[in-house]
């Protein structure tokens, strides 16, 4: 990958990282799936009517929308609601590497080389060496909601890869508008419009402001250049960058909510950092090329054949008289 390219997902990561906290200060304000219905709503509005069109056929819009923004997100909101701490989910969420990985062998002929291989096998190392830290006293089934949010995701990168929209913002803005009215059903149906209602009525700058971080910072940004960078190189080099999450989400949590970060953790934080690095800097699975679709420049055409003798010059017999050709005698 190009160094700027490495730089931008990196910098998504950060942003992915951040929003765990953000998230956390959000469910004291909204109900889950209300809350994440409101995030692509803010994300979604004005913007589907700047952009223009989508680029990519409506199957990928919809099929990214329903899983990244109902099924992922949805199961993240409520996994933090039902007692997952941020941190936590941070770190669980990443195994959506290993989940991209497999699904993308799968759908995507894509193998990930050896080097790639140790690479994910010593950031999953960090994973597993960070949970250990972290302690597995929450509720089980916030837990396994977490770990089914990963696998969604696992999947929207697959069909965000095989879609390659042409323009990653465009298609962010209207994945972004899918999951509005199937969340907000959700969230009419399992919390009730009385809370739905009174989250609303108490909405003040905090909530604003955390609707628009999640929204145009975490959404349209992150996963704009998400997609972009899925565009350019494979799945199985562009999401071990996610396990970065992790590290800034700790970080983050450390300093806004005061939560410690053991020796032990700073332990898991170096080998996923080293992962990433043994996995994006292998050189196995570049950038994607395509086919060319339009004429083939002129000078990569194979060399005409060459033309026949031409007959030798008739002999000159002087003008020709109406009604005679050129071949005559």
């Amino acid at each position: 990958m190009r160094t700027t390219h490495i730089a931008l997902a990196v910098l998504v990561t950060a942003v992915w990282g951040v929003n765990f906290v953000v998230i956390e200060v959000g469910l004291g304000h909204f109900p889950p799936l209300l809350f994440s219905a409101l995030r692509f709503l803010a994300a979604a509005l004005p913007a589907v009517f700047l952009v223009g069109r989508p680029k990519v056929a409506w199957k990928w819009v919809i099929g990214v929308g329903l899983v990244l923004g109902v099924a992922k997100f949805g199961l993240l909101f409520v996994g933090m609601d039902q007692g997952m701490p941020a941190g936590l989910s941070s770190l669980v969420l990443q195994i959506q590497a290993v989940f991209t990985a497999l699904f993308a062998a799968v759908a995507l002929g894509e193998r990930p080389g050896r080097v790639r291989l140790l690479g994910m096998a010593v950031a999953l190392a960090g994973i597993a060496v960070a949970a250990v830290d972290e302690g597995t006293s929450g509720p089980l089934l916030a837990f396994t909601l977490v770990i089914a949010a990963a696998a969604c995701w696992g999947v929207s990168n697959v069909l965000t890869r095989k879609a390659s929209p042409p323009d990653a913002l465009n298609f962010m803005v209207w994945v972004s508008a899918v999951p509005v009215l199937p969340l907000l059903g959700l969230s009419l149906l399992f919390e009730g419009p009385d809370a739905d209602l009174a989250a609303l009525r108490a909405l003040d700058g905090t909530g604003i402001a955390v609707i628009l971080y999640v929204a145009w910072v975490t959404t349209v940004f992150g996963f704009g250049a998400w997609g972009f960078l899925l565009r350019r190189y494979p799945a199985s080099s562009v999401a071990p960058f996610s396990l970065l999450v992790p590290v800034f989400g700790m970080s983050s949590a450390a300093l806004l909510l005061s939560e410690s970060i053991s020796p032990l953790r700073w332990c898991a934080a170096a080998l996923l950092v080293g992962g990433v690095a043994l996995t994006s800097l292998s050189r196995a699975g570049g950038p994607t090329t395509q086919a060319p679709t339009g004429p083939v420049p002129a000078e990569r055409l194979p060399p005409p054949p060459p033309l026949p003798r031409a007959p030798p010059p008739a002999p000159d017999t002087g003008p020709l008289t109406p009604g005679s050709s050129p071949t005559q005698a």
